[in-house]
Formats: C-alpha cells, structure tokens, sequence
C-alpha cells in the first residue's frame, strides 16, 4: 500500500497540512474546493479541484527511494 502524503493549503490561505493521497475518495467544488475522504470527513482546500489532481499526479510519478543501509541485525554480528 502507498503511504504517499500530499501537502495541500487549507481555506484560510495561510495553514497548510500532509494528506494522505490514498485516502481522497473525491473532491468537489462548491465554489470552494472540498476533499471528501474515505473516513467520511471532509476537509476544505485553497487548491482547486485541478490543483490537487496535477498534485497527486506529481506525487505518483515520483520514483520511490530505496536506500541501502546496514541491516542493524548484521550489527550485532561484528
């Protein structure tokens, strides 16, 4: 499952706040735009509803980092 957040700004044009992508079940615009997400609740946005698509879009095409690293359990054995 993706854990992909998307920084989005809220209504008053000033806060601004992580969403999980995944969880936008859809938006609307009232004129303002609303975020309506899988849990039920709705979450207003500055962006319009084009906006948070090209967002989404630009977040999804971003590779996924894959780091290597010492494996903590291989740690122990030296």
């Amino acid at each position: 499952m993706r854990e992909d957040m998307i920084k989005l700004t809220s209504i008053n044009r000033i806060d601004t706040f992580w969403v999980n992508e995944d969880q936008i079940e859809s938006l609307k615009e009232t004129p303002d735009t609303i975020l309506s997400m899988i849990s039920g609740r709705k979450i207003p946005v500055a962006e319009t509803a084009e906006e948070v698509v090209r967002i989404i879009e630009s977040a999804r095409e971003k590779p996924l980092i894959v780091y290597g690293g010492t494996d903590p359990d291989d740690m122990n054995e030296a």
